[in-house]
């Protein structure tokens, strides 16, 4: 019996570090709020019953593929799957979802996203952060251009986009 509880123990433990039974436990009460059943979520997502009932115990550590198809079909964050599958820091997550709300926003054209995202970039980079895997890295390039990428002052940042292309403006 003690035996039995010590394989028990060491089982949960290397599965906490592997951070899949997180996932596991995260991924069944998302699909319970989203009243499916297991069968239903694989329809969804076109991940087999099984695999899905090996990830929600623990057993198995899915793709990010099938993570993203899963997020889709529970209507959550794929980012949030890859932090707790280990897949993600917590602090790129937020980035790319920075991101991600940025450029989703309808309000805004294309330029001022691109300008937004440059200066978020300079003030990540001013306190210590650099961008991250998605970063698009035209201040990068701008940077290494000896363009400045830094944050400029007053209200007009990115007022001077279009004159650098047109003078006659």
């Amino acid at each position: 019996m003690c035996l039995q509880k010590l394989a028990g123990v060491l089982q949960y433990r290397v599965m906490a570090s592997l951070n899949v039974g997180n996932l596991g436990e995260y991924l069944r009460e998302q699909r319970r709020a989203a009243q499916l059943s297991l069968r239903q979520l694989a329809d969804a997502t076109g991940v087999s019953n099984p695999y899905l009932s090996q990830i929600e115990r623990g057993l198995r550590k899915p793709s990010a593929d099938v993570l993203q198809q899963v997020a889709k079909a529970l209507r959550i964050s794929a980012e949030t799957l890859y932090v707790r599958a280990g897949i993600l820091d917590e602090r790129e997550r937020e980035e790319l979802e920075t991101r991600a709300v940025i450029l989703a926003d309808p309000s805004i054209n294309e330029r001022q996203k691109n300008v937004l995202l440059q200066i978020y970039d300079s003030f990540r980079r001013e306190n210590g952060f650099v961008p991250g895997p998605d970063a698009d890295g035209k201040a990068d390039a701008d940077a290494a251009a000896g363009g400045d990428a830094g944050p400029r002052n007053g209200d007009d940042a990115g007022a001077d986009a279009t004159e650098d292309h047109d003078p006659h403006s």
